[in-house]
């Protein structure tokens, strides 16, 4: 049998040193992670198969050996056109999930989003929808895009509502084009403009 990597406990709360904080809202705060936070987070919520079918991954076992080669291979990449967070409990410090924009084209003014609240102990609680309107934020502000989309399964209804909820709105489908087992569903597209967002929160860059 493969090995599944180091058996070693995890530090503890008191041993752990504060997170890095890039961005800091009111329940979350978006941080660039260490190497060791993020191999654990996505190691064991990319294998659970009732998180990953929710963020449109392959349901595969993954051993923690391939996400530490992944980890170690983009962090010595550049990679201008996406970036990416962890997402913290701002009052336990602990890392739930990942957030990130990707294709980002400064020119034209665009790009796409997405998250993975890996820990579903989070779930339904409003972690998600906050870590969107801090990106958001960043997104409009920081870096002056004009046009931020996603895309989803039709049956995530959970994020979906979050999507709505922060601004999102659905501009079409790829009818049956996202399989899990022998089912087909519909691939939602969805999008914000800088023009519809309002945050309720303070801004995540304080300009000039």
């Amino acid at each position: 049998m493969p090995s599944t990597g180091s058996q070693s406990s995890p530090a503890s709360d008191a041993d752990r040193p504060k997170p890095v904080y890039n961005i800091v809202g009111e329940k979350v705060a978006l941080g660039p992670g260490t190497r060791e936070e993020q191999v654990e987070l996505f190691y064991r919520g990319d294998n659970d198969y009732s998180v990953t079918i929710f963020a449109g991954d392959p349901l595969w076992p993954r051993q923690r050996e391939a996400f530490e080669a992944d980890y170690d291979r983009q962090a010595k990449e550049p990679h201008p056109d996406w970036l990416g967070y962890l997402i913290y409990d701002r009052a336990t410090d602990t890392p739930i999930g990942g957030i990130g924009l990707r294709d980002i084209d400064l020119t034209m003014g665009v790009a796409e989003m997405g998250i993975s609240i890996g820990r579903k102990d989070y779930w339904g609680k409003g972690f998600g929808t906050e870590a969107i309107i801090l990106v958001m934020d960043y997104g409009f502000t920081a870096l002056g895009l004009h046009n931020i989309m996603l895309t989803t399964a039709s049956y995530n209804e959970r994020a979906i509502r979050s999507y709505l909820k922060v601004g999102f709105r659905e501009f079409g489908r790829r009818r049956e084009s996202h399989r899990v087992g022998d089912r087909r569903y519909d691939t939602v597209y969805m999008e914000l403009l800088r023009t519809e967002f309002q945050s309720p929160l303070k801004p995540v860059v304080p300009l000039p």
